[in-house]
């Protein structure tokens, strides 16, 4: 078990790539797809959700929570990180590249709601400091009612936003409560055996393939419209979004294990949410490719990101034993 999760880690890029790829040339070929995709979404995508986040909550170390903890203010520095440069960053990125109605619309979106789920995940797979991840993320989350529709109105004078008890309620059912959950499992019954730690982590991670993929396959007709201005626009803002993430961490000064965390946090945006809202509040449903592009350009990169992350902290281990007496 513990090879097969090696083998996960270290080519998740590749895995990514793979089950994404499938689900799109399914989703783009065949005239049938739309509606198994969307039995697949309704019956799924939160279950595997919520099956992802309790296996990150039972991985979460007991005395790495403390600490997160203890260390509270740095969480909500992080989540003003987030809501403070994202959202400028994608409207800069939108007005300098000249992007008119919908399309500046889908970018901006995309800036203003609060990180990805899935860079919980991911910050497991990098040997970053998960406790701190899922904190920054629900509370980005638990503020998102207030804050994405302050921020619409601001960018782009539009009223609508989430219903707040919708994406509360929504949050403790697919975040908070399956991670409690998780590490309350883990802790009661004392379940420390490296099996079970390795077979959450393998579980998480195909969770979030899962997802990713029928995500990718649910938009396929949508990604037909991707331009080459448009790619560049949203792989700009979400390596802004890690630039961001990496200044942040070294001006509050973290640990490495911290910085990693923040890095994809920032950079990751829940696009499933602001493909959500481009369906749901705007008229032209072409204001849903944006978010729909960056759900699977910014697992792309933070995948990569964590795979790098995930080698170097693998070889410095085996460096450090094979130098070891």
């Amino acid at each position: 078990m513990h090879r097969f999760r090696g083998i996960l880690e270290r080519y998740l890029i590749l895995w990514l790539c793979a089950s994404s790829g499938a689900f799109l040339i399914w989703g783009q070929n065949d005239p049938n797809a739309a509606s198994t995709l969307n039995l697949l979404k309704v019956y799924t995508m939160q279950p595997s959700i919520m099956l992802a986040m309790f296996c990150v909550g039972f991985l979460i170390p007991v005395e790495e929570l403390k600490h997160v903890i203890s260390d509270w203010y740095k969480v909500l520095f992080g989540t003003l990180t987030q809501y403070a440069t994202m959202p400028l960053l994608a409207f800069g990125v939108a007005e300098l590249m000249g992007f008119q109605d919908t399309t500046r619309a889908g970018i901006i979106l995309v800036g203003c709601v609060p990180g990805a789920m899935a860079s919980n995940v991911l910050t497991l797979t990098a040997r970053g400091n998960v406790s701190y991840s899922i904190c920054v993320t629900t509370l980005s989350t638990i503020l998102s009612p207030i804050a994405v529709p302050l921020l619409l109105s601001l960018l782009l004078q539009i009223d609508k936003g989430p219903e707040p008890l919708a994406v509360f309620t929504d949050l403790l059912r697919t975040v908070a409560l399956p991670v409690l959950a998780g590490f309350g499992l883990k802790v009661r019954l004392k379940l420390y055996n490296e099996r079970l730690l390795e077979f959450a982590a393998i579980l998480a991670n195909l969770m979030i393939l899962w997802v990713i993929a029928v995500a990718i396959g649910l938009n396929a007709d949508r990604l037909r419209a991707v331009t080459g201005p448009l790619l560049a626009a949203l792989l700009t803002l979400n390596l802004a979004g890690y630039a961001a993430g990496w200044f942040s961490g070294r001006l509050q000064r973290l640990d490495l294990a911290r910085q990693k965390a923040l890095i994809l946090e920032v950079g990751m945006q829940n696009a499933g949410v602001g493909t959500m809202l481009a369906l749901t509040f705007f008229e032209d449903t072409t204001t849903a490719i944006p978010p729909a592009v960056y759900t699977f350009g910014c697992m792309l990169t933070g995948t990569l990101l964590a795979s790098i992350w995930h080698w170097r902290a693998t070889t410095s281990k085996a460096a450090t034993e094979d130098v070891s007496p």
